[in-house]
């Protein structure tokens, strides 16, 4: 049986998947915790953290809608594969991580050029009084 937490942090993972395949920013930018950041590997074989860059900065709601709404402009959604793999709950019931594997493909209306996400993703997330948000989100990594 599902807890109330697991299903809450579910409806987010929806949620997001959601705003990806309908292009909607202002639903995206909803998971968001305002101290949210955001680490990438330089690829998806890059597991060593020392290689990892912080692309986006702290979590800025203008900056990231901008960023986020520039994609979606220039480039079409070829598919929006994800599948929650795991949800870990700490034992206090504040904060949880869920796996999530991910393959989207986007491409390039101009040039026409592909741009993938594919591999596996550790969501970080912490209960506020407000509801759950997002908090750290690694970038994508192959196992």
């Amino acid at each position: 049986m599902k807890t109330k937490i697991e299903k809450d942090i579910r409806e987010i993972i929806d949620r997001e998947t959601r705003a990806w395949d309908t292009q909607d920013v202002e639903l995206l930018l909803t998971i968001f915790h305002p101290d949210m950041v955001w680490p990438w590997p330089e690829d998806e074989q890059s597991h060593d953290p020392v290689n990892w860059i912080m692309e986006l900065g702290k979590f800025d709601y203008e900056r990231w809608k901008k960023g986020w709404q520039e994609l979606f402009e220039t480039h079409d959604l070829i598919h929006n594969n994800r599948k929650l793999i795991k949800i870990e709950l700490s034992k206090e019931g504040d904060g949880a991580f869920a796996v999530v594997d991910v393959d989207t493909l986007w491409r390039n209306k101009i040039t026409g050029e592909d741009f993938l996400w594919k591999g596996r993703a550790c969501k970080v997330y912490t209960k506020l009084d407000t509801g759950w948000k997002l908090i750290m989100h690694t970038g994508l990594l192959e196992y």
